[in-house]
């Protein structure tokens, strides 16, 4: 019994450091040879999000990319949450991977993943999930340890 628990604790303590790798994957997934990556959406690349998001004048536009970023956040925390709250976890490892957002708009947030895709090629943004390259760049810009 006591052997379980501890495995079960060793999987969501894996499970939160891999979420907190996921914030610095982006690059890496990014360079990898198309031929080794999973399939991914090509409509929901970082490079369509961001092209998306760049549509300032565009109402829907904004809405769509907005919703997205959104989603993708939400559904991060809930999952990091979620794992935080069925396990025994490692002092400060819910942390390590959490987000600190109190107070910050969605569109700053926006402005700064659009800002971060600047600085990667057209080309790695195409090969990399929108999921990977948002939750990148609010970790680089909003974590909280």
């Amino acid at each position: 019994m006591k052997r379980n628990v501890i495995t079960q604790a060793r999987r969501t303590a894996n499970a939160l450091f891999a979420a907190a790798a996921l914030a610095t994957v982006s690059q890496a997934y990014a360079q990898q040879p198309v031929a080794d990556q999973p399939h991914a959406d090509p409509s929901f690349s970082a490079y369509s999000l961001s092209q998306l998001c760049q549509q300032k004048t565009d109402n829907v536009a904004q809405g769509q990319c907005v919703g997205a970023v959104r989603g993708i956040i939400h559904g991060y925390q809930y999952g990091v949450l979620f794992l935080g709250q069925r396990a025994t976890v490692p002092p400060n490892a819910v942390q390590q991977v959490s987000l600190c957002l109190a107070g910050t708009p969605v569109a700053a947030i926006v402005d700064e993943f659009v800002a971060d895709t600047h600085t990667v090629n057209d080309d790695a943004l195409k090969r990399t999930p929108a999921e990977v390259a948002v939750l990148g760049s609010v970790h680089m810009h909003h974590a909280c340890n």
